[in-house]
């Protein structure tokens, strides 16, 4: 998939809501996750799952990414859902399989030899063991085809027995070098949801914070969390501006063989022009993401 697809935004939904899924192929968010696990009662696992394949096959979800998260495979009913999203039919898949407690490279090789190569694995990292071993995560996430990391903020949060505040202060080791390692391996990477739903002071300033820090989007469990995600993740007007006035300066005839440029009085490095063509691919596939 390209770098630049967008991912501002990751609403959860509970399978086992026939209405929701429906509700979810109408969202204005970049990804729909039909979540088989923490938004699923245990007496409703078979019930979600069923409801999950039925609506990947049943398609009609647009532009947006649909992901399918699973249970653990250390739970009564993480094989079963594999086993399921592993059987569909290449053209009835969702866009990928989210998995979470994804603490060693053992675990990602568990998942990988469950699924067909070419559907895409996304994981969850949200447990304090996985902190520790990110490099060894990340070099097996790119060798085995997981595309995508998403932070489990609330397990982590849990296990480390921490105040989950606005600001995150206790998480901000785990997040950055979370953040760090996706990129060293090339892998996407979204933010943790956010809990108060009221708060929307609250989850802008963490939505802010997550753009800022460097992730490609933000993991929700509203839709009413959707837009204020949206603005965050997407690229600033004036910041695209300047990103086509870099562009243009080292495609000028004066500039070829060039490593530095002085720009409207700021120094530019080619290390600014590879980020500025990255910014313009993402601010066009958004473009592109709400025209269609």
């Amino acid at each position: 998939m390209s770098p630049a697809r967008p991912r501002r935004s990751a609403l959860y939904m509970p399978a086992s809501n026939a209405r929701a899924l429906e509700k979810a192929r109408d969202l204005p968010c970049d990804v729909v996750i039909l979540d088989l696990e923490d938004a699923v009662a245990p007496d409703a696992k078979d019930e979600a799952r069923v409801n999950a394949v039925a609506a990947a096959r049943a398609g009609g979800f647009g532009p947006r990414e649909l992901v399918i998260r699973t249970n653990g495979l250390d739970t009564p009913w993480g094989e079963a859902d594999l086993a399921a999203l592993g059987a569909m039919a290449i053209e009835a898949r969702p866009d990928a399989v989210l998995v979470p407690k994804i603490s060693a490279p053992e675990d990602l090789a568990a998942v990988r030899a469950r699924l067909p190569r070419g559907l895409p694995v996304w994981a969850m990292i949200e447990t304090c063991a996985a902190i520790f071993r990110l490099d060894a995560l990340g070099a097996a996430s790119a060798d085995l085809g997981v595309e995508a990391w998403v932070i489990g903020s609330n397990d982590l949060a849990k296990e480390m027995r921490c105040q989950l505040t606005v600001g995150r202060e206790p998480l901000m080791t785990a997040l950055t070098l979370s953040l760090m390692a996706a990129r060293a391996h090339g892998i996407a990477i979204l933010d943790g949801v956010f809990n108060e739903i009221a708060d929307t002071q609250g989850l802008a300033a963490q939505c802010a914070q997550a753009a800022m820090l460097g992730f490609d989007g933000k993991s929700l469990i509203h839709p009413s969390q959707i837009g204020p995600a949206n603005a965050a993740f997407t690229p600033d007007a004036a910041a695209v501006v300047w990103a086509q006035t870099v562009v243009a300066a080292f495609e000028a005839p004066e500039a070829a063989g060039r490593g530095v440029l002085k720009v409207e009085g700021r120094m530019v490095e080619r290390l600014h022009l590879a980020e500025a063509l990255r910014l313009i691919g993402v601010a066009d596939a958004i473009q592109a993401r709400e025209a269609a």
